[in-house]
């Protein structure tokens, strides 16, 4: 198969076990792997079948987003959700979600992977949990196969309505054997567990306002007898505390490990109000953090306690969550936020840029269970964003490496996924972008008029 190399970079960031930043670097592939790091000079030998010239620009691991809802898309801006904390936002926004099509959520998931892959990432899992009008886990997969990004989705689910004492209307919530049956066709049909899989599927009850505790145990029970990961909501906001407090009698992570929803094979996100105890119960147990701060900032929540988890050894990756939380899903803003947040809470040393595109990268792989990605190697899957930084948005940065987080570019240049360009000179190399907007603006047209 054909060698593509791209050389002439300012700096390649490797983010390797050695933490290697090449100057004027070089990176070459084939089949979807990497087959040589290192300066344009020790790859000159080489005799590729195309070569793509980085001159004043930055490689990096393509970003890695371990949080979102991509079916929320076409729920951003909505009135009266502006300025609610969480049940409040949710309260809003069940009702529009509940008038969903399989043809809305392909729109909206093809509209949020766009978005996306437009700010660097490579590599996206989704948390869909609600399945009105004939919607299924397939709409959103045939949805990322048609953008070119890496894929990690989650059947999530509703089962415990408002008349049980839950948050989702009963419109929205499914019957648990029904539930059961539904994850096990999507991960026998999608999942797959190989080296540069590009669409792994995992189980994932929404939260535990939204679940019983039979679903959350029978969960993690099929999880781990099907070999795939879990996820859900924990300790997002002092409401859910309090909830998890009056309703089970203890915290969310005494929950979480009660039910089995600890371990290496398990990530939650947000835990913006664990405290020191279950930091350490997720170090010790190495369960994974999606941390959103900008959906965290967006809804009241508070900061996460991203430095006590990193410190601890807890493992952190970073997610935009739902657009109609956030209402952005550029990660390279997360980065940014992250970083920000932490300082503001913790001091100006508190995490450094490289910290927090590492965590983006390598630390969100970790975290998804994607050891073949997240990092520039040998042997390592071909993604990874092309970022020029001689243009108004940088120029005048003294270290390149830093001011992708500090003065960030305004998008990447190029973005691969598996060796094959998804992002070419700005503009998305394998889907439609008019087409896409053209979906988009139909399905919300129709959610609005019914409003």
């Amino acid at each position: 198969m054909s060698l593509t190399l791209i050389r002439n970079a300012d700096v390649l960031v490797t983010m390797d076990d050695a933490g290697r930043e090449i100057p004027n670097g070089a990176i070459a592939f084939r089949d979807g792997a990497i087959v040589a790091v290192g300066t344009s000079a020790d790859l000159a030998h080489l005799t590729p079948d195309e070569t793509i010239d980085a001159s004043g620009c930055v490689i990096t691991p393509g970003l890695v987003n371990t949080h979102h809802h991509l079916y929320q898309s076409l729920t951003r801006a909505v009135p009266g959700a502006a300025s609610v904390s969480l049940f409040g936002w949710l309260k809003t926004l069940y009702p529009i979600w509940a008038r969903y099509t399989p043809q809305d959520v392909f729109a909206a998931t093809r509209l949020g992977l766009a978005e996306l892959a437009l700010s660097g990432c490579t590599l996206s899992s989704d948390h869909l949990y609600l399945f009105p009008n004939g919607v299924t886990l397939d709409d959103t997969i045939e949805a990322a196969r048609s953008v070119g990004l890496r894929f990690h989705a989650t059947r999530g689910s509703m089962s415990v309505g408002e008349s049980a004492g839950g948050l989702p209307p009963d419109s929205l919530v499914e019957n648990e054997d029904a539930i059961l049956a539904d994850t096990i066709r999507v991960i026998d049909r999608f999942h797959d567990a190989r080296d540069g899989a590009m669409v792994r599927v995992g189980v994932a009850p929404c939260s535990p306002f939204s679940v019983s505790q039979g679903l959350m145990r029978d969960a993690a029970l099929l999880a781990r007898e099907k070999g795939v990961m879990l996820h859900t909501h924990l300790a997002e906001d002092k409401d859910d505390v309090a909830f998890s407090l009056e309703r089970f009698g203890c915290r969310p992570g005494d929950y979480a490990e009660a039910l089995g929803w600890t371990g290496e094979d398990v990530w939650h996100a947000h835990c913006v109000q664990l405290d020191a105890a279950e930091i350490g119960l997720f170090a010790r147990t190495r369960t994974g953090v999606a941390h959103c701060p900008g959906s965290n900032c967006r809804l009241g929540s508070g900061i996460a306690p991203v430095r006590a988890m990193v410190d601890a050894g807890v493992r952190v990756g970073l997610g935009v969550d739902g657009s109609a939380s956030n209402d952005s899903g550029n990660l390279m803003s997360e980065v940014r936020q992250a970083m920000l947040l932490q300082r503001v809470q913790n001091g100006a040393g508190a995490l450094d840029p490289r910290e927090a595109l590492y965590l983006a990268t390598r630390g969100g792989a970790e975290v998804l269970g994607r050891h073949d990605c997240g990092s520039l190697a040998p042997g390592q899957r071909a993604d990874l964003a092309i970022w020029p930084v001689d243009d108004v948005h940088t120029v005048g940065s003294w270290d390149p490496v830093a001011a992708l987080v500090l003065a960030p570019p305004a998008a990447p240049r190029d973005v691969f996924v598996e060796g094959r360009a998804v992002v070419r000179d700005f503009q998305l190399a394998q889907a439609s972008r008019p087409e896409i907007l053209r979906d988009a603006r139909a399905s919300l047209t129709r959610l609005m008029c019914d409003a």
